[in-house]
């Protein structure tokens, strides 16, 4: 597929007198979706949370005042709203309301520690900061930290029995009360506007700030439609976190055949065999721990399914083994692949009826792929990365994997250099080693950055490295990800220590948990010298390896 000829844009007799108007062109965006739901479905249930059941009607209402509280607080187009939320309504009518003002949504990663939600709030120019209690501990110093001070809006679950204070000067639903309803809502100028900000770890340096646009968020959300088989009325649990590339862009999807989201705070087996079997859930999207809590579920915990349920999973594979066992407990399990930058999954493992009749062996070889493109993505392909050309698909020849197309990000905020690095060559470059095969699907081979994926979240080695590097007893680090079958991977740490000195692995997991996410702490260090080749630089191959047995 080539790029547009500026040849070929010679005036034509379609180019006369038949221009755009607001008749014919309307920005895309995924807030008209919600509009049409709550029109054509406004007593459908739209959302349920423990006891608490909302309409399309209502979801659209509290939306709009929320919309019109933060218009009347000065919020507008560019100003940024970051929220540190859990899977609950809020979160939901926040990817509606905040959006509706022109205003940008910046959903927080609540794994964060205090440091580095500073920095996404500074870095972001936070103008408010909607936040349940639950991460008042967290919250509370991360405001201290931060340069930027914005207002702070407290969100009360009623769900949430734990710990927990509010820290603002205002409530959620007083600010809503602010709200009139009524008031029309901002449809973007230009669907090229942004729509919302989600910070990525990547492997030096601070968090980058991944900008979508409200075309890109509209197409993905009907990518998701099609490539989840979503139907009219879907039943969709919530295990995948909203602030996770805005959920895969699922709280806009839903509207799209209004859908019900079910939300779900903690997940805990029993939590999701019961919201499975009382709300007949119909589809959810997880990480690989989310299979493996389903699997290792105790018979008290378990509950019988209502029918067969779709899950759709990213991040590595799942093994056969996993793949056959949730086959069988009655699930079907679709494997997804993309990045932050990609809005989500951009990526599917289309899989063929008559794969099925394969052996075991060779089946397992189908499911290792990552896939082919979304029908909303333009380009997907593993090129070289130097001269950017493709490579040959006879499923050996390496390359990176690359995209192109709508459902892109607009780039990085504040970061020109990362921007034009990352689009070099008119492609989006992942960062991901992969090999083309023969029928044009795609399987990835490595990360050429390191990049640990654990529980679906990013975790940066060479943050790791540095934080075991800090200790005063070590003289080298590398870390590389070990194979976890309830995480997918999680960091393994091997350690060099200097002559004469001393620490045990505990002491040094607890040095790193000062200073680390407590998702992204090595959990497990191994002592010794690490191989090293004659220019000095350590061979994480060989690391990799070793992890690998154990």
């Amino acid at each position: 597929m080539n790029a547009p000829d500026p040849a070929a844009r010679a005036e034509t007799i379609y180019d006369r007198d038949l221009d755009k108007n607001p008749a014919n062109h309307q920005p895309l965006t995924p807030l008209s979706y919600l509009d049409r739901a709550a029109r054509v479905f406004p007593d459908h249930v739209a959302v349920i949370h423990g006891d608490l059941r909302r309409t399309y009607a209502e979801l659209y209402e509290r939306s709009r005042r929320l919309a019109a509280s933060l218009v009347a607080r000065g919020i507008g187009r560019g100003d940024t709203v970051a929220v540190m939320l859990a899977n609950t309504p809020e979160m939901i009518e926040c990817h509606y309301g905040v959006p509706m003002t022109g205003a940008v949504l910046n959903t927080l990663n609540t794994r964060l520690d205090a440091a580095g939600l500073a920095f996404c709030l500074d870095h972001g120019e936070a103008r408010v900061l909607i936040t349940d209690r639950e991460f008042s501990r967290v919250v509370g110093p991360a405001l201290e930290q931060a340069r930027h001070k914005p207002l702070v809006v407290d969100v009360d679950d009623p769900v949430f029995t734990g710990e927990g204070t509010a820290i603002g000067s205002l409530g959620y639903e007083a600010l809503l009360d602010e709200g009139d309803p009524t008031r029309d809502w901002a449809m973007p100028a230009d669907e090229w506007d942004a729509i919302s900000l989600n910070y990525t770890s990547g492997t030096t340096g601070d968090p980058k700030g991944v900008v979508y646009h409200h075309r890109g968020a509209a197409l993905l959300s009907l990518g998701n439609v099609i490539t989840g088989n979503l139907g009219q009325h879907p039943v969709y649990l919530w295990t995948l976190p909203m602030f996770h590339c805005n959920g895969w862009c699922f709280p806009w999807t839903l509207s799209v055949v209004a859908g019900t989201h079910v939300c779900l705070r903690q997940v805990r087996a029993g939590a999701l065999y019961a919201a499975i079997a009382e709300h007949g859930v119909t589809h959810l999207c997880g990480a690989p721990i989310v299979m493996q809590l389903l699997l290792n579920a105790s018979g008290k915990e378990r509950r019988p399914l209502p029918h067969r349920v779709a899950f759709l999973t990213a991040a590595a594979p799942p093994p056969q083994a996993v793949l056959g066992a949730m086959g069988a407990a009655g699930f079907d399990v679709t494997h997804l692949y993309g990045l932050t930058e990609t809005y989500g999954p951009a990526v599917v493992n289309a899989w063929h009826r008559d794969w099925d009749a394969l052996d075991a062996d060779a089946r397992a070889e189908k499911m290792a792929r990552q896939g082919v493109r979304y029908p909303v993505l333009e380009g997907f392909d593993i090129r070289d990365p130097e001269t950017c050309e493709s490579v040959p698909a006879d499923g050996e020849t390496m390359g990176e994997a690359m995209f192109r197309g709508n459902v892109v990000m607009r780039g990085y905020l504040k970061n020109p250099k990362a921007t034009e690095a990352a689009f070099k060559g008119g492609w989006f470059r992942s960062g991901d080693l992969g090999v083309k095969h023969p029928d044009g699907y795609i399987q990835l081979k490595d990360r050429s950055k390191d990049i640990i994926i654990s529980g679906g979240e990013n975790i940066s080695s060479i943050e790791v490295e540095d934080a075991l590097f800090r200790h005063p007893a070590v003289s080298a680090a590398a870390v590389v990800a070990r194979p976890d079958a309830e995480w997918g991977e999680t960091p393994m740490a091997f350690v060099e220590l200097k002559p004469g000195a001393t620490v045990e692995a505990d002491a040094l997991i607890a040095w790193c948990r000062e200073r680390l996410a407590p998702y992204k702490l090595p959990r497990h260090i191994v002592f010794g010298e690490l191989p090293k080749t004659s220019t000095g630089k350590v061979q994480k191959y060989l690391l990799r390896e070793r992890a690998k047995e154990g």
